[in-house]
């Protein structure tokens, strides 16, 4: 499908500001409005769109969700950790939620509550390969390197084309020891565009002799 153009995007905020225009409390425009600044950058616009449905519908998830993740883009790890916790009261079960609380204990250098976080949304959705891809870089820093290449593994097997998964494939092997494996990845990174760390490429080289 082709990317929407700038025209179209702005074609459809016309006709939502419109419709939230005339229908003050419907939710849905709102926060449909808030997904479409999102998309055009007009990030202050999105969040008052967004924080105005969450006021017409305390209880829309998918409004606090998107809302948290502005504010973990503009660095507000706080908020964007409440709004993430309000949502999951509404729906335990949301498992981009859980993926949004690990992003952020990452960020925050808490590893065991990420962890835990992302074994949350792997719990309820297996087939989000972000949340094995950074799952594996966690438990890498941890030190955890059985677990890691457990997760590298789906990461890989969810996103074959993805350079960062192969990234992590690669580094996870190379703490288990199968450097040779850890090569064919390292490379196949590459080969998809993924810079791989100077350090490691040398280290991982010295390895093999």
């Amino acid at each position: 499908m082709a990317e929407n153009t700038q025209e179209d995007i702005a074609k459809v905020i016309e006709e939502l500001e419109a419709q939230v225009k005339e229908s003050p409390e419907n939710v849905i425009a709102h926060h449909h409005l808030g997904l479409v600044y999102m998309k055009a950058g007009r990030v202050d616009e999105a969040i008052k769109s967004l924080e105005r449905a969450i006021e017409i519908d305390p209880l829309s998830t998918e409004s606090l969700i998107n809302l948290g993740a502005l504010f973990f883009g503009k660095g507000d790890l706080n908020h964007a950790k409440d709004l993430n916790e309000r949502a999951l009261k509404v729906l335990p079960q949301s498992a981009q939620a859980h993926a949004n609380l690990g992003l952020i204990w990452q960020q925050q250098n808490e590893l065991e509550k990420a962890i835990a976080s992302y074994e949350k949304a792997a719990q309820y959705n297996p087939n989000l390969a972000s949340v094995w891809m950074n799952l594996t870089s966690v438990l890498t820093m941890k030190g955890e390197d059985e677990r890691a290449l457990k997760a590298a593994r789906k990461g890989v097997e969810l996103e074959p084309d993805s350079p960062l998964a192969h990234n992590n494939m690669a580094v996870a092997l190379y703490f288990s020891e199968d450097f040779k494996k850890a090569k064919q990845h390292m490379e196949k990174a590459e080969q998809l565009g993924y810079s791989v760390d100077p350090n490691f490429k040398s280290s991982l080289n010295s390895k093999l002799g």
